[in-house]
């Protein structure tokens, strides 16, 4: 009886363990990975790995000319890129901005929609931050 009893509590222990040991393994299969997370969020902003949304652009630079609708802005690598400015624009500096704070030599990051023809119609202007402009002119002569 006493052997029963031992054999009884053992089987128990074994059946408990492995239980507990299946559960576990159960449930790491069932939580979602950071890739899992990852592809999800792609998936529903239909983009692939470390991509913007289509059609957005961010751009950042000198501004190298300008007229009343639009500016050109100097790029670290040399090129450049026209920039439409609406009135629905928000221009900022360390406070409110206007597009009279749209000059010529000065620094902006601008985010937008790229266009058909590779311009960019700004969305929002940031005006007289260097960004480390200057650092990643001297790491690339």
């Amino acid at each position: 009886m006493k052997n029963n009893l031992m054999i009884t509590a053992i089987l128990i222990i074994i059946i408990g363990a492995g239980s507990f040991f299946a559960g576990m393994k159960y449930q790491q299969s069932k939580r979602p990975s950071i890739q899992d997370f990852q592809a999800m969020r792609g998936e529903r902003q239909g983009l692939g790995n470390n991509q913007r949304p289509a059609g957005l652009a961010m751009v950042r630079g000198e501004i190298i000319s300008q007229d009343e609708k639009s500016i050109t802005v100097k790029l670290p690598d040399e090129s450049s890129k026209i920039v439409l400015i609406s009135e629905n624009t928000k221009i900022n500096k360390a406070s409110e901005g206007s597009l009279a704070d749209l000059k010529t030599g000065e620094q902006v990051m601008i985010n937008g929609q790229t266009n058909s023809d590779g311009s960019v119609s700004a969305t929002n202007v940031q005006v007289g931050v260097n960004f480390g402009l200057d650092r990643e002119r001297s790491n690339n002569q």
